[in-house]
Formats: C-alpha cells, sequence, structure tokens
C-alpha cells in the first residue's frame, strides 16, 4: 500500500492523512488565491471611479461603456495563461506555476495604483492601463487550476467535493473583500478624495498581501500525485499537445459545464451591481452595499454544494443551477426595478442573494468534476484552458454584452438573453452529455500497470450490502 503519509525521506508520496496538515495547507491555498481574486475584481469594483483619470469623455454611458470594455479585456486573456501556466505545471510542478502567477498578479495590481492620469501622459495612460489588466488575467489564467489541482491532489478521494469548494469560496471572497476595501477607503476620505486620489491606495494595498501569501507558499510542499508521476517518469512531455489530442473533452467541459458556470456567476455578481447602479440609478455605494451582503450571506453554501456533491453526484447540481438561473434570471430582474422605486433594500438584497445561491449551486461542485475528468499527467493544461474560456470568454463578457444590448435596444432586461441562452444551453448538453464523476477515483492512476496515467478510474465497489456509502474516502490503490 502507498504510505499513509507524506513524502518524507524514501517514503512514497501521497495525500496527508492527518487532517490538521491537510487544513493548513488548504488555508495556504484559499489565502493565496482570495488575494488574486481581490486583485483582479478591484478595477471591476473602481472603474467608474477610474474613468475619468484615463479615458475621459463627455458623455457618462460611453465612459462606463469604455470602462466595462477594459474591464473585459482581463477577461479575454485568461485562456491564454491558462495555456501557458497549465503547460508550465504540467511539466514543473503545481507549486512553481501558482506561485509565479501570485507575483505577476500583486506586481500588476501595485502598478496600477501607480499609474500616471490621462492629464499628464496623455494616451500612454490608458495604454498602461490596458497592458496591466492584460497582465492581470494572463496570472489568473494560470491561478485557478493550480489551486484546486492542487488542493484536490492533497485529499482523499471521496471527500473532493468538500474540500476543494473551499477554493470555489475564494472568487467570492476576493469580490467581496475587494468591494468592502473600497467601501472602507471611500467612507474614511470622503467621495471627493476618494475620487481625486484615494482609489489607487486598495490598488497600492495589494504589495502588503502580497508579500504575506507570497510567504505562504513559499513554504507549501509539491503536490503528491504530481511528485509521484515525476519520480516515475509519467510526466507528459508536450501537455498543450497531449490535451489537445482530447479535444473533444475539452469541447464538452467547455459547453457542458464551463460556460454556463460562468455567464451565471458574473449576471450574478457583477452585471447584478452594473443593473442596480446604471439601469435603475441606484446610488453605487448602496448598490454595493446590498451586493456585499448578499454575497456575505451565500458564502457557505458554496461549501454546502460542494460537500453535497460527493453525496449526490456533481453533473445534477450543476444542470439544475444552470436551468434555474435560465428561466429565473428575467422575472429576478424584473423584480429588482419593482423593489427599487422606491427603494426596498431587504428585497434587493434577497433578489441579489438568490443569483448568487444560484452561482453557489453551479460553481460549488465544477472543481471537483473538472480535476476527475481529466487525467493528472495534463490536468493543469487540461482543466484550465475550458475553464477559463467558459469563465473568461462568456463569464467576462457578459457584463459589457448585457450592459451594451440593453442601452442599445432601450430595453433594461433585453441583454439577458445572452446569460440566460448560455445557461439553457449548457444545462442542457451537461444533462446529455456530462458524465458523472464524483464516485472517480484520481489516485488510482498510480496504479502499477496502469500505464502512463492517461486518466482517472471510476471506483468499482460491491452493489450489495457492503457497498461503501457515497463520500466515504478510499487510501490510495496499492501499488
Amino acid at each position: 500500500m502507498l504510505a499513509p503519509a507524506d513524502s518524507h525521506g524514501s517514503e512514497i508520496p501521497t495525500y496527508s492523512r492527518d487532517r490538521a496538515r491537510r487544513r493548513a495547507r488548504i488555508a495556504s491555498i484559499v489565502t493565496g488565491t482570495t488575494i488574486e481574486w481581490y486583485d483582479f475584481y478591484l478595477y471591476g469594483s473602481l472603474f467608474t471611479v477610474m474613468q475619468p483619470h484615463f479615458f475621459p469623455t463627455t458623455n457618462p454611458i460611453s465612459g462606463w461603456l469604455i470602462g466595462l470594455a477594459l474591464y473585459a479585456t482581463g477577461f479575454v486573456i485568461r485562456p491564454v495563461g491558462a495555456a501557458y501556466f497549465g503547460r508550465l505545471g504540467d511539466l514543473r510542478g503545481r507549486k512553481a506555476a501558482f506561485l509565479a502567477t501570485l507575483l505577476l498578479m500583486g506586481g500588476a495590481t501595485t502598478a496600477i495604483g501607480l499609474l500616471p492620469g490621462y492629464e499628464r501622459v496623455g494616451i500612454l495612460a490608458p495604454a498602461l492601463l490596458v497592458l496591466m489588466r492584460l497582465l492581470q488575467g494572463f496570472a489568473l489564467g494560470g491561478e485557478y487550476g493550480g489551486a484546486v489541482i492542487y488542493v484536490a491532489e492533497n485529499v482523499p478521494d471521496g471527500e473532493r467535493g468538500y474540500y476543494t469548494s473551499y477554493v470555489q469560496v475564494t472568487a467570492t471572497l476576493g469580490l467581496l473583500v475587494s468591494m468592502m476595501v473600497q467601501l472602507a477607503v471611500r467612507n474614511y476620505l470622503g467621495p471627493s478624495e476618494f475620487a481625486a486620489w484615494g482609489w489607487r491606495l486598495p490598488f497600492v494595498f495589494s504589495l502588503f498581501l502580497l508579500g504575506i501569501a507570497g510567504w505562504v507558499r513559499a513554504q507549501l510542499p509539491e503536490s503528491p500525485l504530481w511528485e509521484r508521476l515525476r519520480l516515475e517518469n509519467r510526466l507528459s512531455r508536450e501537455p498543450l499537445v497531449d490535451a489537445g489530442r482530447n479535444w473533444k473533452k475539452l469541447a464538452l467541459a467547455l459547453f457542458a459545464a464551463t460556460a454556463g458556470q460562468g455567464v451565471v456567476w458574473y449576471t450574478a455578481q457583477f452585471f447584478s451591481v452594473q443593473f442596480m447602479t446604471r439601469l435603475l440609478g441606484i446610488p453605487a455605494q448602496t448598490a454595493t452595499l446590498i451586493a456585499a451582503v448578499a454575497l456575505l450571506c451565500g458564502l457557505p453554501f458554496f461549501v454546502v454544494f460542494g460537500a453535497l456533491s460527493d453525496q449526490i453526484g456533481r453533473k445534477r447540481l450543476m444542470v439544475v443551477g444552470n436551468l434555474l438561473a435560465a428561466i429565473s434570471f428575467f422575472p429576478i430582474y424584473r423584480a429588482m426595478q419593482i423593489v427599487s422605486s422606491p427603494l426596498n433594500e431587504a428585497a434587493m438584497t434577497a433578489l441579489v442573494f438568490v443569483q448568487v445561491l444560484l452561482v453557489t449551486m453551479t460553481y460549488g461542485p465544477i472543481a471537483a468534476f473538472l480535476v476527475e475528468f481529466f487525467p493528472a499527467r495534463v490536468r493543469y493544461t487540461s482543466l484550465s484552458i475550458p475553464y477559463h474560456l467558459g469563465n473568461g470568454i462568456f463569464g467576462g463578457l457578459t457584463a459589457y454584452l448585457a450592459s451594451t444590448i440593453a442601452v442599445s435596444a432601450n430595453n433594461k432586461f433585453v441583454g439577458l438573453a445572452f446569460p440566460c441562452t448560455v445557461a439553457l444551453i449548457t444545462a442542457a448538453l451537461g444533462a446529455l452529455y456530462l458524465p458523472e464523476t464524483s464516485r472517480t477515483r484520481i489516485w488510482a492512476e498510480l496504479r502499477r500497470g496502469s500505464g502512463s496515467g492517461s486518466g482517472p478510474y471510476p471506483v468499482r465497489e460491491p452493489t450489495g450490502e457492503h457497498r461503501a456509502p457515497s463520500g466515504v474516502h478510499l487510501v490510495p490503490p496499492g501499488v
């Protein structure tokens, strides 16, 4: 049997059976990933304040759409970062890749806070801002895959949905922290000082966070599953080529899982704020506080649905979540208009919370699903590409496309057709073609005689009275 401990000296690398040590490693990953999401979403919380400094215009609607377009550039580049860092993570190790993404993201975010404005350097100012956003998106393309894979490869089979759901919390938590930091600075300095220069402080604050997260991550050991593949000389020599050979699985993961999840996430947690401020006329500070409360209330449900997916399966939750979003967004946003005049803050918060709940249903289980769907030797590359295509392209463009369509059609709600259509298609394809992966044993790839680690193996259990209950972990297979 594999030694049920970490690799020390001549011992065989595997996950730790010490739950305290396991939790400490997960906490380290969650801390760093939350900071990266904070860095990435900070611009989304502040671009309306930053717009006059980089894109001066007399038309507020044009300035808003320009800001959204720039926000989207950080998403469009994410698949490129996914391919680059995914290859690095499969060749050189999970730790090397996600440590590099952390340093790049933190540096680019801090630089945004120090950029000169349009009045000082002219067109160079927006050009530099675009470059920093591209670097942020490039770094984020490698962060998520490394984080979820590292956690998944450090925990036992059967508990993967629960443990990886803590990584799923980080995106919403990072968005929430970015909102709260900018609200705190705005309240402390006052609106005029904040608009003049105070918006820079949350970006510069990232340098402090970078130092903490960088030190914490540097202490982590390499993923035991990747280390085992390295020791046995079973790593892919060219992960991009090997992943590309399985393009049908990449396409299935994109169109039957991540595309719908991406539009649900960004409609609920980003477009909802734009809808309240720009289309309903709610003050930005009030809308941000409403969204922050809804996000805070929704955070525990990522773990709830992640753990539940260990019991009832990943596929069912993801399909139902996408379907519910597709049929409920229109009535939810019409209800938001009704309660906005006069503003009923409690009702508005509840409506945003319902959307966040749909996010947790689709997003909570998807990390475990993607890890189980792809083989270890090309897992970083294969997982990252469809995830960042779904979230970077489909999800990242949701706010811009929905807002542009709404303004062009002079109809607040018609832009919702984009996320609803994508979510509906994903639900249908997922129901028809996605496999259920919750009983997959990724550690079975390490069996002697299993070849090159070409793919995870489903659990084959007795079907009688001695069948192991769902969610019970199995130790790594014998060798």
